[in-house]
């Protein structure tokens, strides 16, 4: 099931009768969560991560001169033989999800690593760089590693023109969202926070032009999965692949 909430004016909400659930708030703000790590797999690449117990440095590594001033976590070692390992596994998941593709359309998942914070440890507002030395960023993710009962704060803040809002999502789901938003992590006030993020270049770079898009996918696919294939259908993919190239860079 795909739930798209529409604030334009007046608050729209149009229900798809396909196999995903997406959170789309357009305008206020822009983003998907969506289930992507089951318990058996981060059971593993926990095993795993709990080897690599002298590969954590300090966050603020890898931080901008900006986002140093307010960054205060640790992060594995990239070249670390778990981070390798997970990075590629998790990447590949991300882009076999065909929520996301439809969402993100995502050119390249870069930057990745996975990052820890513990008691006292937050990160400040900050926006994340345009360009990083592995690829433009368009969109920005979280995936969270730990049941969100397991430590106290560390929400993901995520503010826009309008609205702010703050998520602690479930063990295995990622929050997507775009990299133009400011956006902070609370302070861990109990526990620790275990979380795998990353950036997506897309092949729009409009958010705008993402979200057409994924609305007439989302309600192609509808109709396809409703009616089945027809020659009208055959019209509306043709014309969403047409602009895709025309959008696409």
């Amino acid at each position: 099931m795909v739930t798209l909430s529409l604030s334009k004016g007046q608050r729209l909400l149009k229900t798809f009768s396909i196999p995903y659930f997406v959170s789309f708030l357009i305008l206020q703000m822009n983003y998907l969560t969506q289930h992507l790590l089951n318990p058996e797999e981060i059971r593993l690449l926990k095993l795993d991560l709990n080897k690599e117990k002298s590969s954590w440095e300090d966050g603020k590594k890898t931080a901008g001169a900006q986002a140093a001033k307010v960054k205060n976590n640790l992060q594995l070692n990239k070249e670390s033989d778990a981070s390798k390992k997970y990075s590629k596994l998790i990447t590949q998941k991300i882009l076999s999800d065909p929520l996301i593709k439809s969402f993100a359309l995502p050119r390249k998942i870069h930057g990745t690593m996975f990052t820890k914070s513990k008691n006292g440890m937050k990160y400040g507002r900050h926006v994340d760089n345009a360009y990083m030395s592995s690829g433009r960023a368009d969109l920005s993710f979280t995936i969270f590693l730990n049941c969100k009962d397991d430590y106290e704060g560390g929400e993901l803040s995520i503010e826009n023109l309008n609205s702010e809002k703050q998520f602690k999502l479930d063990l295995g789901e990622i929050i997507i969202y775009p990299s133009t938003y400011i956006h902070k992590v609370q302070e861990v006030l109990n526990g620790e926070r275990l979380v795998f993020i990353g950036w997506i270049e897309s092949y729009v770079k409009s958010i705008e032009e993402r979200e057409y898009l994924f609305d007439l996918d989302a309600g192609a696919r509808s109709l396809l999965a409703k009616y089945g294939r027809s020659e009208e259908l055959d019209l509306i993919f043709k014309s969403y692949s047409n602009i895709l190239r025309v959008m696409g860079n």
